[in-house]
């Protein structure tokens, strides 16, 4: 019996060892994947960080649209729940019948989703043509003025901290390689490579606030008896997620973001069922 437990004391500790190897072999990949993308002239310690610094600058760059759209996504999902969810249970409180209550969250999660799309695609495009218009004109001005623009970009990077002759050296160096997109970015605050697609923009928040309001919605064709607690629970569970979703892209304490979530839904919840409770049963 003792050596039977030895040998499983043995074996976990062998595993424990390979486990702790395993990582050290992952974390000595990583760090031979990053040399091999470096410069070879990056052999002080200053340069070999520098690099590091600005791989991982340019991973969070290339991670920022990715994240506004997740964003966007969460966003329309929470509308979905809240606005479905708030109109099946105004109905409820007004009638028990499955089939009104049906035709009214069919109706809330599609018009509210094809609301939701259509003023999406009506503010993107909105910005798409102001940036369009802002880089035209900064065009113009590169093309009529150019020696008072690489001034002003200049200015610009003196304005954060630099020096007058590192300014004006990053200033030049980037007029050289693309001008327009290195005063759209200065001044502007615009990728002039990539503008943003209103026809995305529009899907995305329609499949978003039809996820999110298909779920009380389905919640709501169970039994009678329980229709209304089902709603709840389900509005519960769902906010919760979007809510733990939300505040980890932004960098918040998830507990803040859940609890917002969760007030305003059984608020409107609340609301919506005491109209219809009083104007389906005592007014009607």
């Amino acid at each position: 019996m003792l050596d039977s437990v030895n040998g499983y004391l043995v074996i976990a500790h062998l595993a424990i060892l390979a486990k702790q190897l395993r990582r050290a072999l992952v974390r000595l990949r990583r760090v031979l994947l990053l040399g091999r993308g470096m410069s070879k002239q990056a052999k002080s310690v200053h340069d070999i960080e520098s690099a590091i610094i600005s791989t991982e600058e340019f991973k969070k760059s290339g991670m920022a649209a990715k994240l506004n759209w997740l964003r966007a996504g969460v966003l329309g999902a929470n509308d979905g729940i809240m606005s479905t969810s708030g109109l099946i249970l105004g109905v409820a409180g007004a009638t028990t019948d499955r089939a009104q209550i049906l035709v009214a969250g069919v109706a809330a999660v599609v018009a509210g989703s094809i609301s939701m799309a259509g003023g999406e695609y009506t503010s993107v495009s909105a910005q798409k043509d102001s940036e369009k218009a802002a880089l035209a004109v900064e065009r113009k001005e590169l093309r009529d003025n150019p020696e008072a623009e690489l001034r002003e970009l200049q200015w610009f990077y003196e304005q954060k901290g630099m020096s007058p002759e590192i300014a004006q050296k990053v200033a030049i160096e980037l007029t050289s390689k693309d001008a327009l997109k290195a005063h759209a970015e200065a001044e502007l605050g615009i990728d002039s490579d990539h503008h943003v697609s209103p026809a995305q923009a529009a899907l995305s928040s329609f499949v978003a606030f039809a996820a999110g309001g298909i779920l009380p919605l389905f919640a709501a064709m169970g039994d009678a008896n329980l229709r209304i607690y089902l709603v709840i629970g389900s509005v519960i569970a769902a906010l919760t997620i979007t809510g733990f979703v939300g505040a980890k892209i932004g960098g918040a304490k998830p507990g803040r973001g859940i609890a917002r979530n969760l007030l305003v839904s059984l608020l409107t919840m609340g609301v919506t069922y005491a109209i219809g409770y009083l104007f389906g049963t005592h007014i009607v």
